[in-house]
């Protein structure tokens, strides 16, 4: 158990900015191999975010007026929440891929498009699409069902991340774009860490199954594995493997599907 608690720790130091600081950090340690394990905790990130952005998604719909627009500040100071927690990690993974595989066809230029710190008009236009989308079906949810749109975003961070586990098992990674800080972490995703990934996973969804039916949840998931799937494929058609930041981009990717799908099985 303290193995499992130390690897989740420095899971939250390594892809939030939540601090792990003093003799806590110094309990919690680092080595490569553990900064490998912590990778089985990536959905354990995603619930303590999903977590924290959902309540804030609840709680700011029920202390704004009422009105027809507070669904979408509420959705608003969620998201700009989820942000502020992990540093903006996945989104800067999301602009960088998508500058990297629309500006240039050739594997080499892309992946040097991917390492510049600038943002383009892909990158762009990706993180406007991307958000706004995001932030206009949380509102919907919320107008719709607040447990609802509490819940939907929760398991949205949680099974994005757990999709993204799958993209580092079935890709080698892209060695020439890792610095020495990252490589033990991408080094390759063992069956221990997709179990650990799984059980946070399932204990997430049998405990929001006690609130609201998990009917709702199997089209939402089936959708971002699919889209998971889609780029998982295209990343190793155009880059030959994955990077940092193909992790980020399917984890917003994918969370996007997850809303799409949710939307669209309860309007039915």
């Amino acid at each position: 158990m303290i193995p499992f608690i130390r690897h989740y720790l420095l899971a939250v130091q390594y892809f939030t900015r939540i601090p792990i600081t003093g003799k806590l950090a110094q309990w919690v340690g680092y080595s490569p191999e553990a900064l490998q394990s912590s990778a089985a905790h990536f959905p354990g990130i995603g619930l303590l975010i999903g977590s924290i952005s959902g309540v804030i998604l609840y709680g700011s719909l029920e202390l704004l007026p009422p009105s027809p627009i507070s669904p979408l500040i509420a959705a608003f100071l969620s998201t700009f929440t989820s942000i502020l927690l992990t540093g903006a990690f996945h989104e800067d993974g999301l602009a960088d891929t998508a500058d990297g595989l629309g500006g240039s066809s050739d594997r080499t230029r892309s992946l040097e498009i991917m390492k510049d710190s600038r943002i383009g008009t892909y990158g762009a236009l990706a993180l406007i699409l991307v958000i706004g989308t995001k932030v206009s079906l949380l509102a919907l949810l919320l107008s719709l069902n607040p447990l609802l749109a509490f819940t939907t975003l929760l398991l949205g961070h949680l099974y994005s991340r757990w999709i993204s586990l799958f993209v580092m098992k079935m890709l080698p990674p892209v060695i020439e774009t890792i610095d020495s800080k990252s490589k033990p972490l991408v080094q390759g995703v063992r069956p221990y860490h997709l179990t650990i990934g799984t059980i946070w996973l399932l204990g997430t969804t049998i405990g929001v199954t006690l609130c609201i039916s998990i009917h709702y949840w199997i089209v939402a998931l089936l959708l971002a594995v699919l889209m998971g799937y889609f780029f998982t494929q295209n990343y190793y058609k155009r880059l030959g493997g994955y990077t940092g930041d193909c992790l980020g981009a399917t984890q917003q990717l994918t969370e996007l599907a997850f809303y799409i799908g949710t939307v669209f099985f309860i309007g039915k």
